[in-house]
């Protein structure tokens, strides 16, 4: 399955360098939302939120009772999750929280059913707090831990994200034997190749930076 994303800042649809530097802004929300309409999930990050500057809720509940969305961004307790979920979200995305006891009441909460968990990770360690603060963990070493707690994972190889530069198809090979559950690749990912190569294994993959410089065709990318 392929996950185009909407990222959200300052209420409008941005693309990011590394999660640090932005490198173009979008359509309008709903507009964007109207363009991955053939898609069946929309990915949708309130950067704001997670970053602690802000928030774009009105936006979220918007998109989230419009299309079948899985929501991140800020998601670091049970009544945020709740939240979501009550305002349509399919699943929320849980990154920070997911490395602390706040973890076991979110999934107490809504359901691990309802929870992807973010594995972010940069120069080989994951990355939380809207990527500006690196743990001593690993994504290979922490995923079978995680597990009990949501459904499946969204993996992100920030060394390459919004650089249309390529991913690591390595990393995600090693994470795809550490876990059955589900996982979605981002970062870098900027050609037809890559995705057919996550795909074959059993990765869904998000697509930003990518779909938003015309460099894949969103038709062409609706019907793999």
């Amino acid at each position: 399955m392929i996950v185009p994303c909407i990222d959200l800042m300052g209420g409008k649809v941005v693309q990011l360098v590394q999660g640090r530097e932005k490198a173009l802004e979008a359509d309008p929300p709903l507009a964007m939302l109207e363009k991955f309409r053939d898609f069946p999930e929309i990915q949708v990050i309130d950067l704001d939120a997670a970053l602690g500057s802000g928030a774009n809720a009105e936006t979220v509940a918007l998109l989230a009772s419009r299309a079948k969305c899985r929501v991140g961004g800020g998601v670091r307790s049970a009544e945020r999750a709740r939240d979501l979920i009550a305002q349509g979200a399919h699943r929320v995305i849980v990154g920070t929280a997911a490395f602390t006891p706040a973890i076991e009441e979110i999934a107490a909460a809504v359901g691990p059913e309802q929870i992807l968990i973010a594995l972010d990770s940069r120069d080989g360690k994951i990355v939380v707090r809207g990527w500006r603060e690196t743990t001593a963990l690993s994504a290979e070493k922490v995923i079978g831990q995680l597990e009990p707690y949501c459904r499946g994972f969204l993996c992100t190889y920030v060394d390459k994200e919004g650089t249309m530069q390529g991913t690591d198809l390595k990393w995600f090979a090693r994470l795809r034997a550490s876990t059955n559950h589900e996982i979605t690749a981002a970062g870098g990912i900027s050609s037809i190749e890559e995705i057919r190569a996550l795909t074959d294994l059993r990765i869904d993959v998000a697509l930003g930076m990518a779909i938003y410089t015309g460099k894949l065709d969103l038709k062409m990318l609706s019907e793999l």
